[in-house]
């Protein structure tokens, strides 16, 4: 999708730090953190949101991602979160999952 700006930052189109990649997702840092560490696990391919989801591996991977991530950034205690749909807080319409800690 070319107006989808987490798949213009995997395209490299806008420039932003990866703090973990592998070959499904990556994640970065939110812009706008409401918490402490708040980091956003996004999947490589563009799905809209969570009602898009056809492949169920890619939700492990997804969450698998996330129990790396949480080693790697050194946190024991947080939140997930996966908004779906605007009227839910999605802002972006590509699936991430939130990652956040204080």
């Amino acid at each position: 999708m070319t107006d989808c700006i987490f798949c213009k930052i995997l395209n490299k189109e806008i420039p932003s730090k990866f703090v973990y990649e592998d070959d499904c997702c990556f994640a970065i840092n939110d812009i706008n953190p409401k918490a402490k560490k708040h980091i956003l696990v996004i999947p490589k391919e563009h799905i809209e949101s969570l009602n898009q989801i056809t492949d169920f591996e890619l939700v492990k991977n997804l969450f698998i991602a996330i129990r790396n991530i949480t080693k790697q950034e050194n946190i024991t205690d947080f939140k997930t979160q996966i908004n779906t749909g605007k009227n839910a807080g999605q802002e972006v319409m590509h699936l991430h999952i939130h990652i956040l800690a204080n």
